[in-house]
């Protein structure tokens, strides 16, 4: 009886104690290891290492960085899994990173459990394959690549939405995204929009709570000339608008029970009938909808139908409120600074102090309310650095009493458990107090924290702070 063969796995990082630490940890999971620091040692060496499964870091300080050794690996042994890792995620990265073909897509820091179980997944397909696999054309919409969508963050969260609109920007299959009021769910949808093969036709957002019952109905399927007062011509709804193209169905749930019945109509027949008309017309438009309502509680209450909750929610998004991700929030902030400094002038710095306050704060609004309030900062401010003055007083903690808010501590220290926050949060606020304690003198700040200056460099950069 012969003995099962331990699987093979190379560790791709331009980090030797990344490389150093992953191959100790699937060494002792009982994986034969390998490893390379750079994408050319990697292609060179895979002929004969013959890996099960590849594990790359994305950004690499070589010529090969990890897409493009997807890329070669994709085309020359196109049964190998990949799973790539970053510390810069990005919904493009991401994006990019699944319809290339990667197996899934981390981000650092990563939870080692986690990545254990991502590449014992990606061992288990490479092993339900046949054992001859056709390379796959894996060409990717090259149109999707730089677009500018809006969606800034690199928590895990985010990198789950970031590989579902991957999966699903070339589906027809009805999307629906929920989440608070502010998460930015059209967001959501333009990107899958202008990621899939629709990019080039019309995305046609309506706000279903802002429009009376007969607007509304009028808008979506059209009318025809004298259906009512004011009709003086025909005129086409947004389902004929939108063509080959996407209508985004914004606060779904505010739909009459009237119009639930003839959207569900369009979902399954695929076609609309005019106001005041009777020929029905075919229409090819994808569906996304969008609620910050549940649902599932406006069925059990009658008030919204169940057969059409299960027609647009053939895929669900789901978008974390801002509280809930606070570890984007420095990301967001520095994201919107750009976004909202006039063209040709260089956007001001953020104030650690303000940066706090912003981190701190509950963000009711979410990412909208955080843009109104740095749109407020960079257009009141003329001294090119925000400060907590520039901030309102309710995000400063300033007067309400409010839960939710930062509130200034004598004790430099007290401020690291306002909220509760998780210890990746502790960690951040730590390594601030520490900087500012000591002058931001990183070999101070180094010995103090125990730890060497480049692992300084590196947990700066984990929480995008430039030193």
């Amino acid at each position: 009886m012969s003995q099962r063969k331990s699987p093979r796995i190379m560790i791709v990082d331009d980090d030797p104690v990344t490389c150093e630490l992953l191959c100790e940890v699937f060494a002792h999971e009982g994986f034969v290891v390998g490893s390379a620091q750079s994408g050319e040692t990697a292609l060179s060496g895979i002929a004969d290492a013959r890996p099960d499964v590849l594990v790359s870091d994305i950004r690499m300080k070589t010529p090969l960085d990890g897409l493009s050794l997807l890329d070669h690996i994709r085309r020359e042994f196109p049964a190998t899994p990949v799973v790539l890792m970053t510390a810069f995620g990005s919904i493009e990265t991401a994006i990019r990173a699944v319809k290339e073909g990667a197996f899934d897509y981390i981000s650092k820091p990563f939870d080692i459990d986690t990545l254990v179980a991502t590449v014992r997944r990606a061992l288990a397909a490479q092993q339900a394959l046949p054992s001859e696999t056709a390379p796959t054309d894996d060409s990717i919409d090259a149109a999707g690549d730089g677009l500018t969508t809006g969606l800034v963050g690199r928590n895990p969260a985010m990198l789950e939405i970031y590989k579902i609109i991957a999966r699903v920007s070339d589906s027809p299959a009805a999307v629906l995204i929920t989440g608070e009021s502010g998460t930015g769910k059209e967001l959501v949808a333009r990107a899958i929009h202008q990621h899939g093969p629709r990019h080039g036709a019309p995305f046609i957002a309506v706000n279903c709570g802002a429009l009376t019952e007969t607007l509304l109905e009028s808008e979506l399927f059209g009318h025809v000339r004298g259906s009512f007062t004011g009709a003086i011509a025909n005129k086409r709804g947004i389902f004929e608008q939108a063509g080959e193209g996407t209508v985004f169905l914004d606060e779904v749930s505010e739909m009459s029970a009237g119009l639930q019945v003839k959207l569900l109509r369009v979902l399954q027949e695929r076609e609309v009938v005019p106001v005041g008309g009777d020929a029905p017309i075919k229409v090819r438009a994808r569906v996304i909808a969008a609620s910050n309502a549940d649902l599932e509680k406006l069925c059990a209450a009658g008030t919204f139908r169940q057969d059409l909750l299960y027609r647009l929610n053939v895929i669900n998004i789901h978008l974390p409120p801002l509280r809930e991700r606070r570890d984007d929030i420095p990301l967001l902030a520095a994201h919107m600074l750009r976004k909202h400094t006039p063209e040709g002038r260089t956007p001001p710095l953020m104030d650690e102090s303000a940066l706090r306050c912003l981190v701190s704060y509950s963000w009711p609004g979410n990412v909208r309310e955080l843009e109104n309030v740095i749109e407020r900062a960079v257009t009141l401010n003329h001294a090119g650095r925000i400060t907590t003055e520039d901030l309102p007083a309710k995000v400063r903690g300033d007067g309400s009493g409010e839960t939710g808010k930062f509130t200034p501590a004598t004790d430099d220290l007290a401020e690291l458990f306002t909220d509760l926050p998780t210890i990746e949060e502790l960690e951040r606020r730590y390594l601030i107090h520490v900087l500012e304690a000591t002058g931001d003198n990183r070999k101070r700040a180094a010995e103090v924290l125990g730890i060497n200056r480049k692992t300084l460099y590196r947990m700066a950069a984990r929480f995008n702070m430039e030193l």
